[in-house]
């Protein structure tokens, strides 16, 4: 998995976010490693997250992403570009397609609203893989003070 990187980010504080501002595209290949390792990580031990044989009884071709997993790569890729000292205030997406092994998804975002007086922005995304939209919505976060 690709490693997220906040040293550089493109809206290090609240004073660099401009509506309409489009986030940096992050690609992400969809491997076992990644499907499993974010299902024990949360605890999620579902068979279809970890267990290819109980997936396919399940009419899945392959074992397939958790929610949990998903939220951690949107949130990964909003800090991204948000820096490590965003706070997220609310997390409103849903999910679409599977994410299977084998795939990418790849994110794109931007933002459509900005509250100057609480330093915040939400940022509407949307993740695609080869099937279509896997995880869209949108994330509302803000800066402290300190970093405006």
């Amino acid at each position: 998995m690709k490693t997220i990187n906040t040293k550089n980010s493109v809206a290090s504080n609240f004073s660099n976010v401009n509506l309409g501002d489009k986030l940096p595209q992050l690609t992400i290949p969809i491997t076992v490693a990644l499907i499993t390792s974010g299902a024990i990580a949360t605890r999620d031990f579902f068979p279809g997250h970890h267990d290819k044989d109980a997936a396919k009884e399940l009419g899945s071709p392959h074992i397939f992403m958790n929610i949990l997993t998903t939220n951690a790569l949107v949130q990964g890729f909003v800090e991204q570009w948000g820096g490590a000292n965003i706070r997220f205030t609310n997390l409103n997406i849903k999910l679409g397609m599977p994410n299977y092994p084998g795939d990418t998804m790849v994110f794109n975002g931007e933002v459509s609203a900005l509250d100057p007086q609480n330093h915040s922005a939400v940022i509407s995304l949307v993740g695609k893989n080869s099937m279509g939209a896997h995880v869209s919505g949108s994330v509302s976060v803000s800066w402290p003070r300190d970093f405006a």
